[in-house]
């Protein structure tokens, strides 16, 4: 009985682990990033954002973040204050007078746009509020 039931946690613990593995993201693929968008979404808290981007073999054409945040602030990114510092495997921006760093790349069907040390693009705390931006190429939508 007691083997039995070890046998039963067993095949339990590792359905469990095939089921993990399932959704786990896919890699970062080592090619350039092609991405074209302008999405804009709004949360439940009453955030808000949008996102302008055009990046063709890795270069960064155009660029344009906005997000705002309702009591705390916004947060505002444009292309011209930054200087392309990488294309591969991830695009990276730096600020150009500042040490503001933003991150993009793709995983699946997602592209991801990440900020870093970037406190002086917003007013308020709206710094403390800001997550990556996300657009999604299944349904055009970004968050």
């Amino acid at each position: 009985m007691l083997r039995k039931l070890l046998l039963v946690a067993l095949v339990a613990l590792l359905g469990a682990c095939a089921i993990l593995e399932l959704e786990r993201p896919a890699p970062i693929p080592a090619r350039a990033l092609d991405v074209k968008t302008d999405c804009s979404y709004r949360d439940e808290t009453g955030g808000s954002g949008s996102l302008k981007l055009d990046v063709a073999a890795g270069r960064v054409r155009t660029f344009e973040a906005k997000a705002n945040f309702p009591e705390h602030g916004s947060c505002r990114f444009a292309l011209k204050d930054f200087r392309q510092v990488k294309e591969m495997p991830i695009v990276e921006l730096a600020q150009a007078n500042g040490s503001c760093i933003v991150r993009m790349w793709e995983q699946g069907a997602r592209v991801t746009v990440a900020f870093q040390q970037c406190e002086r693009m917003c007013t308020g705390s709206a710094w403390d509020q800001l997550l990556p931006m996300i657009y999604d190429r299944r349904d055009g939508s970004c968050a």
